[in-house]
């Protein structure tokens, strides 16, 4: 029985690790970063790319560990985050506070080894999302708006990583994040409205999954839309789109934009969710193009 159970420890502690940091969450802002850097740079060094991979994530998992750490108690009330390592107990707050500490030294050392101004950013990621987005959530709907800065940074991070620079292109890629995780955000709200709640979360504009949400959400995919296709006219410095890529981040966002227009038409969770997928497909896809174009 012993033997069963020391067996069964070691995943579990493992898979708790993973989801203090929200590894999943951690490796996808990992990727933006990384991609962010690659659209920067003249030359690719591998070291550099290591170290905005370790320091990126580093301050994501940071940041959500801290995170879990004040919402403990919320999360306990709701279906989605009950079984997470703090409310469940498999977790004291302590060990999650010596994570969350030592995973901030560490990011903002290893991003200050690339440049200061990439140490700044995480910096100001971290506070933004644990000090000021995480307590807003129970208070306004606006933590939405609060939460898409720091969101938003890690694309334009991996710029300033390339180029210790911040200019129109990181500036440009910032704003094609921030835009996009309203669409994300609110299909997330909307689908998961009734857990939410439970815990006093106000995710969604009006506070209700009504028109007003669905209609501002097909605003913002517009935005993000929009946003993604500028580089091809040539205003935005070196970060620059072919016609043929800003065709096909144009339909990628064609794609979204369907989706956002059917929650407004059915206006139901499942809708929702489908947006919700619609929106991690499109920023990656739209990424992945963004580089392609700038490697051919």
């Amino acid at each position: 029985m012993s033997n069963t159970k020391s067996s069964l420890a070691t995943p579990s502690v493992i898979s708790d690790f993973k989801e203090i940091t929200k590894m999943r969450l951690a490796l996808s802002v990992v990727f933006s970063s990384l991609a962010g850097y690659l659209l920067g740079v003249d030359v690719v060094d591998f070291k550099t790319l290591v170290l905005l991979a370790f320091g990126g994530y580093f301050m994501v998992g940071a940041s959500n560990a801290f995170n879990q750490i004040i919402e403990k108690d919320l999360d306990a009330l709701m279906k989605r985050t009950q079984n997470r390592p703090i409310p469940a107990g498999r977790m004291s707050v302590n060990t999650a506070f010596i994570i969350a500490s030592i995973f901030t030294l560490l990011g903002i050392i290893i991003l200050y080894t690339i440049n200061k101004q990439t140490a700044m950013f995480g910096a100001i990621s971290i506070f933004l999302y644990t000090c000021v987005y995480t307590p807003l959530k129970t208070k306004t709907p606006l933590a939405v708006f609060v939460g898409a800065i720091p969101g938003a940074i890690p694309f334009m991070l991996g710029w300033v990583a390339a180029t210790d620079d911040f200019g129109i292109e990181p500036g440009t890629l910032f704003a094609l994040q921030f835009f996009w995780q309203f669409p994300h955000f609110w299909a997330i709200g909307w689908f998961l409205f009734e857990d939410y709640k439970k815990g006093g979360f106000f995710m969604l504009p009006t506070g209700k999954q009504d028109k007003g949400t669905a209609v501002q959400t097909i605003m913002y995919t517009i935005w993000t839309l929009i946003i993604s296709i500028i580089p091809v006219f040539g205003f935005t410095g070196k970060l620059q789109l072919s016609i043929v890529a800003a065709i096909l981040v144009f339909s990628l966002g064609i794609g979204m934009l369907y989706y956002a227009v059917r929650l407004f038409k059915e206006m139901t969770e499942k809708a929702a969710k489908q947006l919700m997928l619609a929106s991690v497909s499109y920023i990656t896809l739209v990424q992945i193009v963004y580089v392609i174009d700038k490697f051919i």
